[in-house]
């Protein structure tokens, strides 16, 4: 490299998508590029990047997708001519919970790739399981239910792993094809986390799961920051050799593989610093130091989070991750699963046009509170509160079910339900922001920045860039740099010194926040009845 300033390389492999994110020392972005599943492997035929089954609960991506996308994503950055020679360290992103399972010789493959050929003709045949589960597949209530009973309860297995036992968690989903498919098990040399398995392809054989994201998984001994042996024991047999040892976020996992450097021309010398979850991307994206600080991430999911010192888990909700930048504290997450594309679904109800700004121009025509009228949209089973039901309930001022609402009080409703209810779930863990700041591809939108403000009654203030995984996956490379430059830790608040403050999007509305905080004991009984059927 000479005297050429270093680059920093953020990969987010999201549910929909592939994106690649270069800063330099200073955190200004270099280059940028993104694939769509959907869109640029239509030969997969995901819809938003997903396969769902026939059973309605049980829902895979195809691993083999997410090797194609890696190398036209370094094609992209190489023919756009991103300085990839100057990158000195690369990290990523994962959408959480999902489990990539190799054969065994995988890690030979790996190490021999040849930089002639595409990854997709040299790994076709790795994988023992073809569709991998992600997190938003709910076939495991059987496999939940008896990890708690082995376990000592909900609670008890939250106090371990830092949640209760939840369908979509990798533990779980590697209890189900245990129970249901043992060849597939048996024929597993490694079972790799979605984001482990994409450092894996970066380093040329496998790299290990980071903590942060390993705690996602109903597996880990949150405050050991190991595999906790009663959780394995209760999942499968040898389950510790094919999962490999965690490290903490910042660890470097090796370096770029020759097949990078040979075929896109990568440093030789670049790091692979510990690949993490999407959602502990997130939190080191936007730069979480203190108690207080909150962050809603707006995408497919819509999640809650924050820093805290001490874990609290609950055994009804809510989550407590080893934190991606500080092996000294947690990170508390909620997760609502009906997101954005829940809001596209009411969108496409309620305009024909399918436009946002139809959307705001209609919701503009009703007030704070939508006089009472209550919906929930529940199009995916629900992961807080858990409910398996799916639906649109809808009820009026005096809880009386209705068939429908006005466009408007439709297009307000999805709004007003979702924020209601993240804020009920957050008080009862006890969370309460002091300020928010919001991310995501809905915080750009104002009439959803609007009414999350103004439930939560305190400031929102909306990340320049809405993706914050892949920043946070820049971040965390030019974090993990600097620390193996130093040989010790390095705090992230110092790794980070040159970031700029967040500008504020929107003050509450303190009339409106007082409606809302009267309705909230109407959402979570509302939930209860749905849940309960």
């Amino acid at each position: 490299m000479g005297n050429l300033p270093p680059v920093f390389m953020g990969i987010d492999a999201s549910t929909q998508g592939l994106k690649a994110t270069l800063l330099d020392e200073g955190l200004n972005v270099v280059s940028e590029t993104a694939l769509n599943f959907d869109r640029d492997f239509p030969e997969y035929k995901t819809e938003g990047g997903v396969h769902r089954h026939t059973d309605g609960l049980t829902v895979t991506s195809p691993p083999l997708m997410w090797v194609a996308a890696l190398d036209r994503l370094f094609e992209r950055l190489k023919s756009g001519g991103a300085p990839l020679d100057r990158v000195v360290a690369i990290s990523g992103s994962g959408q959480q919970h999902g489990s990539v399972w190799l054969k065994p010789g995988t890690g030979d493959v790996l190490a021999a790739l040849d930089p002639a050929l595409p990854l997709l003709d040299q790994l076709a045949e790795v994988f023992s399981v073809d569709e991998s589960p992600i997190w938003m597949d709910a076939s495991t209530t059987k496999q939940c239910r008896k990890l708690e009973e082995r376990l000592g309860g909900a609670q008890a297995v939250a106090d371990i792993t830092g949640s209760r036992a939840y369908e979509r968690f990798t533990g779980n989903q590697i209890a189900r094809i245990y129970e249901e498919r043992r060849e597939l098990y048996d024929a597993t040399e490694r079972i790799a986390l979605v984001s482990s398995f994409i450092a894996s392809l970066l380093t040329g054989g496998y790299a290990p799961i980071d903590t942060s994201d390993g705690s996602g998984m109903n597996l880990m001994d949150i405050r050991k920051k190991d595999w906790s042996q009663a959780a394995l024991d209760a999942t499968a047999a040898g389950l510790a050799a094919k999962l490999g040892q965690p490290v903490a976020g910042h660890t470097a996992v090796g370096m770029v593989s020759d097949y990078l450097v040979r075929r896109y021309g990568l440093n030789a010398a670049a790091l692979v610093i510990a690949f993490s979850g999407d959602n502990p991307c997130s939190l080191a994206g936007l730069r979480l130091q203190k108690p207080g600080d909150i962050a809603v991430s707006l995408g497919t999911s819509d999640t809650l989070f924050g820093s805290a010192r001490e874990p609290q888990p609950s055994g009804v909700e809510g989550h407590v991750f080893a934190n991606p930048v500080d092996p000294g504290s947690y990170m508390v997450m909620l997760v609502h699963q009906n997101g954005s594309l829940t809001r596209e679904k009411v969108r496409d109800l309620v305009v024909d046009d399918r436009s946002w700004q139809t959307y705001r121009d209609v919701m503009s025509r009703t007030a704070p509170g939508n006089n009472g009228k209550i919906g929930l949209y529940l199009y995916e089973p629900e992961i807080t509160p858990p409910i398996l039901r799916t639906g649109v309930f809808r009820f009026d001022a005096q809880g009386a079910p209705v068939e429908a609402f006005a466009p408007g009080e439709e297009a307000r409703a999805v709004l007003e339900s979702q924020f209601m209810s993240l804020r009920v779930h957050a008080e009862s863990i006890g969370l309460r922001p002091a300020n928010i700041i919001a991310t995501g591809g809905a915080s750009v939108d104002p009439a959803v920045i609007r009414v999350l403000c103004d439930v939560f009654g305190v400031p929102v203030r909306v990340a320049e860039k809405a993706d914050s995984a892949s920043f946070g996956a820049a971040y965390r490379a030019l974090h993990g740099w600097k620390c193996a430059q130093a040989g010790a830790f390095v705090e992230y608040e110092q790794a980070l010194a040159g970031a700029a403050p967040y500008k504020i999007a929107a003050e509450p509305d303190m009339q409106a926040h007082q409606i809302y905080t009267e309705m909230l004991p109407r959402i979570g009984e509302l939930e209860r009845k749905i849940a309960e059927g």
